[in-house]
């Protein structure tokens, strides 16, 4: 199951969030998002775990909980959508 995980404190790795999601379960992988240009965190992640029960369990334990001084939110991702191509601006 793919997790989002929202509220992220911008020091946070993706080593970190692996460790807080591995203590409720077999983590495939966690990658906190960041800008491509400046590099700084976005301050949301996501976490795939394989198995949907633990999965569900994690976020069931995690959502609302305080992460370095912030209450993340957790929840099952949604899956991505297309988003429109801007016209470029000459």
């Amino acid at each position: 199951m793919n997790i989002y995980v929202g509220n992220l404190p911008y020091g946070l790795t993706d080593a970190d969030l692996q460790e807080l999601f591995a203590e409720h379960g077999d983590v495939s992988s966690a990658s906190v998002i960041t800008d491509k240009f400046s590099g700084q965190s976005k301050g949301f992640g996501f976490v795939e775990m394989p198995n949907n029960s633990e999965a569900d369990a994690a976020i069931k334990a995690l959502n609302d909980t305080a992460v370095k001084g912030r209450n993340i939110k957790v929840n099952q991702a949604r899956p991505r959508t297309e988003r429109p191509q801007r016209s470029p601006r000459y």
